[in-house]
């Protein structure tokens, strides 16, 4: 018989078996909100299966299978011919190919696509947040393809399929296809007019063929990507497929895989053109960044919804190990100062999942005023949501204590990717730089903010006081560079504040009102005024098993 000392006791169980989509109210009321009611119950069955599925034990397990046994290169094949390609696990396909066939790469062809894609692009990413790579890119290529019809017309379909297909094959031959994004080289960085990939033309309009490199190249196993090359009329954006039409393997040389801190069930790859690699111009030469500006905005949503996701697991397994484990003649969730620690760091998650669906119902809606609000909302929310993630899940880990240092709690995880959206599609300095962009050079940007910060004046003194304070930053643009990450931080804050106050229980937009607008908190989570209605806002983040 096996040896015992004691009895495990006063352990948390784990937090699996509940509906991922269902359990998160701040989302469920989002979709409500921003989707026509005649789409609502469809919405919600497809959103509930996708929650199930994402809360369940076998899809977890899926994404500590995928994340502890990581990508491998495999540079040439068995008789030493170069293949290039990468091999995952096979809890990579199965998330994946769920993600797709729940429709996650398809919001530009259904009515109210956006909020539904948005919503389930939230609820996969608390189950495994890596597969979200090849989801986001798929998704967000579209508007950039759409430059060139004669190209849209072949792989938009594809890239809006609900069909994931593995194998590398023409893009005719594939009922769905994956795509990708390669931009940043060695020498630039963000700084991607410094690319020197050199694009020649051939023959045959539109064509040309690559020489350089590519320092990032995520998911390098999806079907086609788009590259940005300097072509004689400067840089430009081009599409480049993984298989040509006739069969054979584009020149496409996978040099290594990236050893990343976190996001390890994805593989990040280094790779070069060897001056025959194909590619089909995307939009007018020498407007590339133009071009591509339309998958980055979409890229960088959803950096803010994978970082809302991120927050809303923390926050709902620090709640739910609080309010199982007893300390100190109670449960943890029942003393005043872990309370105060949960509510704030719930109250921080949802205004990150209100804000984050807010934008995705401005897609949805298309007009130039929410595609003007997109413009300066868009980068303001990805540099202050991101920013907020890693600060979050830390707290969040330490309110499991040890438990929570563990790797089979789950949350070092959570933390390792944690900072990952942040430096993703550009870091803050750049998201902060394109808030400056916009306020100089599109009027009707500010002025769609300023209509939906206005929205919510006359409901809270606080803030209306920060709106005044916003009005004041923003009418003095001298030497605004050197302050615009304490400009983009408060216009973030105002936007956050005004769309929980219209729309967050009053016990939720109080809390955030008076910690991140009115100045009554402190800087780490768990100093809300005490005089707040504390256990409401807990209660309300508690994911129900």
């Amino acid at each position: 018989m096996a040896p015992s000392t004691h009895t495990v006791t006063n352990q948390a169980p784990p937090l699996v078996g509940y509906d991922v989509f269902t359990s998160d109210l701040a989302l469920a009321e989002a979709v409500e909100r921003h989707l026509d009611p005649g789409l609502l119950a469809e919405a919600r069955e497809e959103l509930g299966l996708l929650g199930r599925a994402s809360g369940s034990t076998q899809v977890r397990e899926w994404g500590e299978q995928a994340n502890g046994d990581p990508p491998r290169l495999r540079t040439h094949d068995r008789y030493g011919r170069r293949i290039d390609e990468v091999e995952f696990h096979p809890a990579w396909h199965r998330l994946l190919g769920r993600s797709v066939s729940a429709g996650l790469t398809d919001a530009w062809g259904r009515p109210g696509g956006h909020v539904r894609r948005a919503a389930g692009f939230l609820v996969v990413s608390q189950a495994e947040a890596g597969h979200g790579c090849p989801v986001s890119m798929t998704h967000a290529a579209v508007p950039a393809l759409r430059a060139e019809p004669e190209l849209a017309a072949v792989w938009e379909p594809a890239a809006l399929s609900h069909v994931y297909e593995r194998e590398l094959r023409p893009v005719a031959e594939k009922p769905g296809v994956l795509l990708g994004m390669a931009m940043t080289e060695k020498q630039g960085g963000s700084d991607v007019r410094a690319n020197t990939t050199e694009a020649r033309p051939l023959a045959a309009d539109g064509e040309y063929v690559l020489t350089g490199h590519k320092w990032f190249c995520s998911a390098p196993m999806s079907d086609a990507f788009l590259v940005l090359a300097q072509a004689p009329a400067g840089l430009t954006c081009f599409l480049v497929p993984r298989v040509l039409a006739d069969g054979s393997r584009n020149a496409f040389a996978l040099q290594r895989l990236k050893d990343k801190l976190g996001n390890r069930s994805n593989a990040s790859a280094e790779v070069e053109f060897d001056g025959t690699t194909w590619a089909h111009r995307v939009g007018e030469e020498g407007r590339g960044i133009r071009t591509i500006m339309g998958m980055v905005a979409a890229t960088r949503l959803d950096c803010v919804l994978g970082s809302a996701a991120l927050m809303r697991q923390a926050v709902a397994q620090a709640v739910h190990h609080a309010s199982y484990r007893s300390a100190f003649g109670g449960p943890l969730v029942d003393k005043p100062l872990m309370r105060n620690v949960l509510a704030d760091l719930a109250i921080e998650s949802e205004a990150a999942t209100v804000l984050g669906m807010r934008l995705a119902a401005a897609y949805d809606a298309g007009t130039p005023e929410e595609l003007a609000l997109l413009r300066i909302a868009v980068p303001a929310a990805k540099y202050w949501v991101t920013k907020r993630c890693t600060p979050l899940v830390a707290e969040a880990l330490e309110c499991l204590g040890g438990n929570g240092y563990v790797e089979e709690s789950g949350m070092p995880r959570l933390l390792r990717e944690s900072p990952l959206n942040s430096l993703w599609e550009g870091s803050g300095n750049v998201q902060a730089l394109d808030v400056v962009r916009a306020l100089r050079t599109e009027p009707a940007a500010l002025d769609a903010l300023l209509r939906e910060v206005g929205a919510a004046r006359g409901a809270d003194h606080r803030l209306d006081r920060a709106i005044r304070g916003l009005l004041v930053e923003l009418a003095d643009l001298e030497g605004i560079e050197a302050r615009a990450r304490r400009l983009t931080e408060r216009l973030a804050l105002v936007l956050q504040g005004a769309l929980l106050v219209r729309w967050a229980p009053p016990e939720v937009a109080d809390a955030f009102c008076a910690a991140r607008l009115g100045g009554d908190g402190g800087a780490a989570f768990g100093t809300l005024p005490h005089t707040l209605d504390l256990r409401a806002v807990v209660e309300r983040a508690r994911a129900v098993v």
